[in-house]
């Protein structure tokens, strides 16, 4: 047995080993790109480690991608195997008991078992991060700040992993409200820990919750060694900074960033793609034109219209089918996801709500249906966050919803989302906001429907 960085025992017997397995530990919580060259490492020299490959088969997971269940699947037999060889302790078993129970298609079971972890361990900043990253998955903010919130105290100021606590406290803060205190925590994770991706991005976040895109633009510039170590999350850091561009009206910059970091590679990961597919449909809700982009996002979500693993990634697929017109793709899509809803694991019960309804929202918008889009997306704003990823990344779907309501002329019903929208970001108005009070505005003045500009 040996220690780790974070001070837990692992069934390692080689220095080489506890070293390379320190650097999985230390890229996962920095989004590190080199993580899994660590990992590979680690199995090499003890293929007996069934720790290892239990991380190896959560981290293929929540990849989201279904063609890789195999290989989480392969991992999980690896694991299997090796425990019955070789004793590990109980914590690390509970590692291969998330694995096997999230393959069953019960992640919040399988988060179960990280915080069972966290109970005897609080201080394992492995298992922190990983109900952290599984609660964002499933949508669950408040479960992710008490989750912070619990732990917290067993971090001594000099423990390894407290810079990564305080990044992680950071996001929740934001994503349940409190911009202030989040704003503190994540300042103060970047300075303890300079790779602190998450963290700088929580702060990100922050500026786009309140509205202060030119701040965010400030906070950003000059700390870009915090963001370019990491994997594709850099691309999401890029895509926070496209956003600001587009509050303040800079388009040119958005297009150059969009183009030379958010799609320098072409890579069909849903989260590269969400990135993208909410750019140009943030663009194209301006009147701006984003001329062939959707062509390469489109060609690349038809591929993935059978997947199921996640509505969130569903959903930003369906943004690209839409945006380039792929009607027989965008069909399959709905056909799936309403199969989908027939079962009963936690994702499926995400594709009935609030995925079914937000995908016929979707199509509809994109057929011109703008009254029969509000209906749909109004049914379920607000059990939207139940589709995983962040209050910046949903609000696509929420500007399409007040977007199609103003096509639509449902200006009152509108103005009650802007309103719930205003409160929900601590009184703080973007300039996407302001245009669309100015729309109302507008259409009452003339005595009826105003539209935003469509393409």
């Amino acid at each position: 047995m040996k220690q780790d960085i974070f001070g837990q025992m692992n069934s390692l017997a080689h220095a080489d080993s506890v070293a390379a397995w320190d650097g999985v530990l230390l890229g996962f919580m920095a989004h590190s790109a080199v993580t899994p060259q660590h990992l590979a490492k680690v199995l090499q020299a003890e293929p007996n480690f069934a720790l290892g490959h239990a991380i190896k088969g959560i981290f293929t997971i929540l990849l989201g991608r279904r063609e890789l269940y195999a290989t989480a699947a392969e991992a999980l037999a690896t694991a299997e195997r090796a425990m019955q060889e070789y004793p590990i302790s109980e914590r690390e078993k509970l590692y291969v008991d998330a694995l096997r129970i999230w393959l069953a298609g019960q992640p919040t079971a399988a988060l179960m078992r990280f915080e069972k972890i966290l109970v005897n361990h609080p201080e394992d900043t492995l298992a922190m991060k990983l109900s952290h990253a599984t609660r964002f998955v499933l949508g669950d903010s408040q479960g992710m700040r008490r989750s912070i919130e619990r732990v917290m105290p067993a971090y001594a100021p000099d423990h390894p992993g407290r810079g990564y606590l305080l990044g992680c406290h950071a996001f929740s803060l934001e994503e349940t409200g409190a911009y202030e205190k989040a704003e503190i925590a994540g300042r103060q994770a970047l300075w303890m820990v300079s790779d602190d991706a998450w963290g700088l991005h929580a702060v990100a976040h922050v500026h786009d919750m309140t509205g202060n895109a030119a701040q965010g633009l400030d906070w950003l510039a000059g700390r870009e060694e915090a963001w370019t170590h990491c994997n594709n999350f850099r691309y999401h850091v890029w895509w926070h900074k496209a956003l600001m561009h587009l509050d303040l009206g800079q388009i040119d910059q958005v297009f150059e960033l969009y183009d030379v970091e958010i799609r320098k590679d072409k890579t069909d990961d849903y989260r590269d793609i969400s990135n993208a597919t909410s750019l140009l449909s943030r663009l194209e809700l301006e009147g701006v034109n984003v001329g062939s982009r959707w062509e390469e996002l489109a060609d690349l979500s038809a591929a993935r219209t059978e997947d199921g693993c996640l509505i969130f990634a569903d959903l930003h697929y369906l943004l690209a089918l839409t945006g380039d017109n792929r009607e027989d793709a965008t069909a399959k899509m709905l056909q799936r996801i309403h199969r989908d809803t027939k079962q009963t694991d936690d994702m499926s019960r995400r594709m009935a709500d609030p995925g079914l309804a937000a995908a016929q929202g979707l199509e509809a918008f994109g057929d011109g249906q703008y009254g029969v889009a509000f209906d749909h997306l109004l049914t379920v704003r607000g059990s939207m966050h139940l589709a995983g990823g962040s209050h910046a990344q949903r609000d696509v779907f929420e500007r399409i919803t007040i977007d199609s309501g103003l096509r639509a002329g449902r200006l009152d019903a509108v103005e009650r989302i802007l309103d719930d929208r205003r409160a929900k970001r601590a009184g703080g108005e973007d300039n996407y906001a302001l245009a669309r009070r100015a729309l109302i505005a507008t259409g009452r003045d003339q005595g009826g429907a105003q539209s935003v500009p469509a393409e």
